[in-house]
């Protein structure tokens, strides 16, 4: 289950992904992002199928259209049957070590919910204190192998950016969990 590089957005990738397993599937069938992905070992991804089947993990990215040295992760996926394994996190750890191959100096994610907020601060990202328009917490780390200056207050204060929100009883849960704690260890 390695990650795959597929391309980058000169190169065109796009993915069929099942609109039923995958969040953000429509967002992959464009070719302006470079594309990564895990694959399942156990399948090969056939012409026939309309979707690709052999797809865990996904991830779209492309350039910063106003500052060419930081690339942002657009979207992440990961199989419906697949969540909570940390495929999400390993495959924007791959990512990042392209980017940095490839000569960006740093990489940038928007992100809507506190378990994406998790998995990415396990890629080594951290908390920028921005947001977008569409009220995504923006987190940030060097292309370089090194991860994010990361503090327990600047984690807290992400995840305090969720617990004003109104919420799945799910997400409240892993907030309360997540109370007073510092952030996770990126797991390389």
């Amino acid at each position: 289950m390695d990650p795959v590089l597929l391309g980058w957005p000169s190169d065109g990738p796009t993915l069929r992904l099942d609109y039923r397993r995958f969040s953000y599937a429509g967002k992959f069938v464009m070719s302006n992002t470079g594309k990564a992905i895990i694959r399942d070992p156990e399948r090969s991804g056939t012409a026939n199928s309309e979707f690709d089947d052999h797809v865990l993990a996904a991830v779209a990215f492309n350039a910063d259209r106003t500052d060419s040295t930081t690339l942002w992760l657009r979207f992440v996926t990961v199989r419906d049957d697949r969540r909570g394994e940390g495929l999400g996190a390993r495959l924007c750890r791959f990512a990042v070590d392209r980017a940095d191959d490839r000569g960006y100096d740093r990489v940038r994610i928007a992100v809507n919910n506190p378990f994406a907020y998790e998995a990415l601060y396990r890629a080594g990202f951290s908390f920028t204190d921005e947001t977008t328009g569409i009220a995504e917490l923006v987190l940030e780390r060097p292309a370089d192998r090194v991860p994010a200056t990361r503090s327990t207050e600047t984690y807290q204060e992400g995840l305090d950016e969720y617990r004003s929100r109104d919420l799945s009883t799910a997400e409240q849960e892993f907030l309360d969990a997540k109370r007073g704690r510092g952030p996770p260890q990126p797991n390389y």
